[in-house]
């Protein structure tokens, strides 16, 4: 698949069938993370692929309870868009074990050398996010991007034995998707684009 296609229908996947993602595919992803550009080539990812049920059933139980205050205040009057990612992440919530892998992505804070400060952690996990999303949906493989990890945090520290001078960054749900890829509704590059001076 040509890489702008991808982009173009890389919608957020939130229903998942359960059918395992091979290993082999979720080492791709990983490697296709590591390809992304990031401060001084410092490389300070670090990534964690979930996919062992037990681990999935005691995660997932904390995220349960860390995110049901937010489904339980959901805002009043959302658009449709806002109502489908309420009700898609209450969906993954409700089926956190069920999703075949969860890819925790995480950072050192390392550079600059002399002075390490967090904007560098977060510009060198980021980007490898968003390699890692775009290679599935290249390989017809769907991805979610959620803070899941946030209410979880400690429990995930425990059960994966993360070190303390690792940071939680971003927590990537990864399956075959139920739904189909769509094309991404995103505004017209003239409401964006500014040719030199905005």
């Amino acid at each position: 698949m040509e890489v702008l296609e991808a982009m173009d229908t890389c919608t957020a996947m939130r229903y998942f069938k359960e059918e395992p993602v091979p290993r082999e595919d979720l080492e791709k992803l990983i490697y296709a993370a590591t390809r992304a550009s990031n401060p001084g080539n410092s490389q300070g990812w670090e990534f964690v692929v979930i996919d062992d049920e037990n681990l999935k059933n005691l995660i997932g139980e904390v995220v349960l309870q860390g995110m049901a205050p937010a489904f339980a205040n959901k805002p009043e009057g959302l658009d449709g868009v806002g109502e489908r990612m309420y009700l898609g992440a209450e969906h993954l919530a409700n089926n956190f074990a069920k999703v075949p892998a969860w890819i925790l992505g995480a950072s050192r804070k390392i550079y600059p050398p002399h002075a390490p400060e967090d904007v560098f952690m977060h510009s060198t996990i980021y980007p490898a996010g968003q390699n890692l999303i775009v290679a599935a949906r290249s390989m017809n493989i769907g991805t979610c991007f959620t803070t899941f990890h946030r209410s979880a945090e400690p429990i995930i520290r425990k059960l994966c034995n993360v070190p303390e001078d690792v940071h939680l960054c971003l927590f990537v749900a990864v399956g075959y998707p139920e739904r189909k890829f769509m094309p991404v509704r995103r505004k017209p590059l003239e409401n964006v684009l500014h040719w030199n001076t905005f």
